[in-house]
């Protein structure tokens, strides 16, 4: 029986952020505090050290907070007015709790409240657990900078982060978990693997495909491409700038202008043209101007097009996470015009194909949202509600459990959001498939219906991997590098032993290119050992070495990558066994 069940996970994070300033309090009396919330697993407590700090100090404050804990001090909530809680923390010499004072007092505010844990007076309004035995299991995690209230213009302050769960099993359920991400870690797994790195010299958040790693991209890419030309899609190819009136015109630089580059100011350079040309964050704007390039019956409808398209947005610094969180990537972007009555199916297909696709990719475990109308759109509530009943239906008609995100839609219209599930149970969000009642109002698009006269297309944004950088870097950490064998850069390493072996090692890759497998060959002078080690380090599905049996012999010795053992097969076994697992992507 849990010792603090009837508290939310919430209230013993942020009363272990009090316990963490109290023990602060009294290994460094004269520390200044600033705010101490929770957060996701934990809390942390931003300072102002009267010296300078290290992460060495970390296990000092852990054993000052247990030591606390066995006093079991109890919180104590008071109510004050304003001004004689500013009189209290003037007279503790805490100027930040005096800044929250006064930012509250312009606002009105004529009592607040405060708790007390032992020594330590925080300016909060709670709740709290009763007492420090009501606490779970914690542990400091890392220390870290952190400017007052989020603002470059305020003071550097130190931020403790710390976890926090009910009890020792949660805690160590998840620090091992942590521990497998760790090892699962896309940026370090990248770099081993030889497939991508991020150059601070060319630009933070801009991806440098290797050789491994362009042909990893190209190979999900072709893939996607020909199951969307399968399923009605017609293929675009689009710009990666247009002049600034196309964003103005979309709404881009009214809803969007703090998410995209510089403008680039062309009459500097050409007097001749005026104006300013916008690097691309979207691609919808280039799908509608083919669209819009001539006139559409309601015979040409529903159109799909869709493109690999490389977009560019502008991420703060702090943001930026490898492939999952980048500055410039590539969307498996497509847009659906379709009258209202195509509204349902297109959205059903497109669902459909996309749970086809992910499942295709290893993603079996996913979460389905529907978000709906938020308190600023466009469009008349009756269009809102049709749209929303039709997102409501595919998800009905596919017979999947989903939730509801109340206002979660975008001004322009409804959405549906599918997060998948990795290995380790985590949530990403990929596929969006979205009603926009905004661009074919910005942009006029319409269409003559069976009477000839003009009706407004409904338009579907739809991705279904969405950024294909950060579809990689979730690929990468799911399968732990361990790519499946049809996605593997490499699906066969073949070694050679010594010199006399090197030509039939060589024709034996020849022969597997032959039947499209993906080969390398190590005739390097290397111990077998360390030829081998090095294919495993790769995670290579097959690896061969090639001495005086295999050259003369009927058989192979073949290591696959999931089995200890060491598998006898011919050629043709090999080779078949291969193809097999490729055309069925196992």
């Amino acid at each position: 029986m849990n010792k603090n069940k009837e508290y939310s996970l919430e209230t013993i994070r942020h009363s272990t952020a009090h316990l963490l300033a109290a023990a602060v309090l009294k290994l460094w009396p004269k520390a200044k505090f600033g705010i101490g919330p929770a957060i996701d697993f934990g809390f942390y407590y931003d300072f102002e050290f009267p010296e300078p700090i290290s992460k060495d100090i970390i296990p000092k404050i852990e054993k000052e907070m247990n030591k606390l804990v066995k006093k079991n001090i109890e919180f104590i909530r008071q109510v004050l007015d304003i001004k004689k809680a500013k009189e209290l923390f003037k007279k503790l010499d805490q100027p930040y709790k005096l800044e929250l004072l006064n930012d509250l007092e312009k606002q009105g505010v004529k009592e607040v409240s405060i708790y007390k844990l032992g020594d330590f007076i925080d300016l909060c309004r709670g709740p709290h657990v009763k007492n420090l035995k009501e606490l779970g299991s914690f542990k400091l995690a890392k220390i870290a900078g952190a400017y007052w209230r989020g603002s470059e213009k305020n003071k550097m302050l130190t931020r403790i982060y710390g976890l926090a769960f009910r009890n020792k099993e949660e805690l160590d359920k998840f620090l091992k978990q942590k521990e497998e991400a760790e090892q699962r870690d896309h940026r370090i797994l990248g770099e081993k693997l030889d497939l991508f790195h991020i150059e601070e010299n060319i630009g933070p958040g801009l991806v440098l495909w290797h050789p491994k790693g362009a042909l990893l991209k190209k190979i999900i890419e072709d893939y996607v491409i020909n199951e969307y030309l399968k399923n009605g899609y017609q293929l675009v190819s689009t710009p990666h700038i247009a002049k600034i009136g196309l964003w103005e015109t979309s709404g881009h630089i009214k809803f969007y202008k703090e998410n995209m580059f510089p403008p680039m100011k062309i009459s500097e350079i050409d007097k001749e043209e005026k104006g300013a040309y916008e690097i691309k964050p979207m691609n919808c704007p280039f799908h509608i101007a083919i669209f819009k390039n001539r006139i559409r019956s309601y015979r040409d409808l529903p159109l799909r097009y869709t493109e690999l398209g490389t977009v560019y947005r502008w991420e703060k610094s702090g943001v930026l996470h490898g492939l999952t969180r980048a500055r410039g990537f590539t969307q498996d972007d497509a847009h659906i015009f379709c009258t209202p009555s195509q509204l349902k199916k297109e959205i059903y297909q497109s669902f459909n194909l996309a749970l086809r696709i992910l499942k295709t990719f290893g993603f079996k475990k996913y979460e389905v949202f529907l978000s709906t109308r938020p308190e600023k759109f466009v469009g008349s509530p009756e269009i809102w509600e049709k749209a929303i009943a039709s997102l409501k239906n595919a998800l009905k008609k596919s017979k999947i459990s989903y939730q509801i995100d109340p206002g979660g839609g975008a001004f322009y219209g409804p959405k549906i959001d599918i997060k998948i599930k990795d290995a380790l149970d985590r949530a990403w969000q990929c596929t969006t498939i979205q009603v926009d009642f905004n661009l074919p109002s910005r942009f006029q698009l319409v269409y003559t219906d069976k009477s000839g006269r003009k009706q407004e297309v409904i338009m579907i944004h739809r991705a279904l991997l969405g950024s294909l950088e950060r579809f990689i870097g979730i690929l990468i950490e799911h399968f732990k590098g361990a790519f499946p064998v049809w996605l593997s850069p490499v699906q066969v390493n073949i070694s050679s032993v010594g010199k006399k072996h090197r030509k039939a090692a060589e024709s034996l890759a020849k022969e597997l290119e032959k039947s499209n497998i993906r080969t390398e060959v190590n005739n390097l002078n290397e111990t077998i050992p360390y030829k081998v080690r090095k294919a495993e380090n790769q995670k290579i599905p097959y690896i061969l070495v090639i001495g005086d049996k295999e050259m003369k012999g009927r058989y192979l010795n073949v290591r696959e990558r999931e089995r200890k053992k060491i598998k006898k097969m011919t050629k043709k076994q090999l080779i078949d066994a291969i193809l097999e697992k490729i055309e069925k992507k196992k």
